[in-house]
């Protein structure tokens, strides 16, 4: 089943973000990777800043988060993550889908450039590389430019 993330689930979407993230390690540039990967305020300042988390439960757990912000004219997908252990069985795509179906005009989504694996699973699902990420990045998203330097853009439909 596919819901939106309650309040009191905090610590289980932390626990999700940082136990997948953990294959940014050696991948992402080293200054940008730190433990745990996305600290529990920050968690709390991105659901402040508009970030809405929906949750892909199974057997009355959380095993799949993904988050969805509109921003001006387009949907940001965001904070996109599955249990290690229930990787590869479509979570993330089922996920993906129900939150298309929530948003409105183009979607976009960034996410670190050497994240092949990241950008494979987008382009499986239609979203297609921009051209000029870092001018998308700086406009719709709030990062240091850092990460906008190392991030590219996928969008659906194609800009």
């Amino acid at each position: 089943m596919i819901r939106r993330c309650r309040d009191d689930e905090l610590a289980a979407i932390g626990a999700i973000v940082n136990a997948a993230a953990v294959v940014y390690r050696g991948v992402i540039p080293e200054d940008r990777w730190h433990e745990p990967y996305m600290p529990a305020a920050e968690l709390k300042g991105e659901i402040a800043a508009g970030v809405e988390f929906w949750g892909y439960e199974d057997g009355g757990e959380v095993i799949g988060v993904m988050g969805i912000q509109p921003v001006q004219d387009v949907t940001l997908i965001r904070h996109a993550y599955v249990s290690p252990a229930a990787q590869g069985r479509g979570v993330g795509g089922a996920l993906l889908a129900a939150l298309e179906a929530r948003g409105t005009g183009r979607m976009l989504v960034g996410t670190w450039a050497a994240a092949t694996w990241a950008i494979g699973f987008y382009e499986r699902h239609g979203f297609v590389a921009a051209d000029d990420p870092a001018a998308l990045l700086r406009h719709y998203w709030s990062i240091p430019e850092r990460q906008i330097e190392t991030s590219v853009v996928l969008a659906k439909p194609p800009l």
